[in-house]
């Protein structure tokens, strides 16, 4: 009974039981690896992503290439606020994704003289712009923004197509709100 006969029987045994276990091994992974890509998609499309900063109309605060994470959940949670720094889908472009200040919100309004910014009356106190090259844009008159609606702009304002050329945009297409500067590393940072 112990010829070799048994011996490769043992064998053959042996290997099979080798094969069965890397072969759960290898669904083990499939399906780990699956739903660790199910989840990463998750978080990308319902709390966090990420977003690569393409122009220069948030200078000095965002630099072009930077690379920003942006809550995607906030804004079902509350209102954007003035100085939250959004992305929002273009109102222009279609499939393209901008990212500007809130400079005011449904309710509020907006005017622009010489360059200054006035709410409800009132000049801001901006000190996130640019002041490298001035602006001298002026509103025709002042825009009242209906609820739901947010006033845009950039925070290098000569060079930031905002609000101040597609008027207000809605609140429902506000992707989210940045809030850290994860690349380059020398300028990580909250923002």
């Amino acid at each position: 009974m112990d010829g070799p006969e048994s011996l490769t029987s043992a064998f053959s045994d042996g290997r099979s039981r080798e094969e069965q276990s890397f072969l759960r091994w290898l669904a083990e992974m499939v399906v780990l690896a699956a739903a660790a890509f199910v989840l990463a998609m998750g978080i990308k499309a319902f709390v966090v992503q990420p977003f690569r900063i393409p122009s220069a109309s948030m200078v000095p605060t965002l630099a072009v290439g930077d690379r920003v994470l942006v809550n995607k959940y906030l804004y079902r949670f509350r209102s954007p606020r003035r100085g939250d720094i959004v992305v929002f889908t273009s109102p222009e472009v279609a499939e393209t994704d901008l990212i500007k200040r809130v400079i005011a919100v449904g309710g509020q309004t907006v005017a622009v003289r010489d360059g200054v910014v006035y709410v409800d009356g009132a000049a801001l106190s901006e000190p996130y712009v640019s002041a490298q090259v001035p602006d001298t844009y002026t509103s025709e008159r002042p825009a009242q923004l209906p609820n739901g609606y947010v006033w845009l702009m950039g925070d290098n304002r000569p060079n930031s197509h905002d609000s101040r050329y597609f008027g207000p945009q809605p609140v429902r297409h506000l992707l989210g709100k940045a809030f850290f500067i994860y690349w380059p590393p020398a300028r990580m940072r909250a923002l």
